[in-house]
């Protein structure tokens, strides 16, 4: 099958996995994906621990 561009060029069909946009997107899925597997840093886990903290002292002393 073939059909006109936006600039009207034919251009023939294509794979999904030749489709720049396809692979753009399966790239940023497996990006997105490794960096939802990190492990959370221990220093930024006592940071918001920290933070909770803070805020329920800082809720305890609004209610005196």
């Amino acid at each position: 099958m073939k059909y006109k561009t936006g600039a009207g060029r034919t251009s023939g069909t294509t794979s999904w996995s030749e489709d720049p946009n396809t692979q753009i997107a399966a790239k940023l899925k497996a990006l997105y994906q490794s960096v939802q597997e990190e492990a959370i840093p221990s220093r930024f886990l006592d940071l918001l621990e920290k933070l909770d903290a803070a805020e329920r002292q800082s809720v305890l002393q609004g209610r005196e």
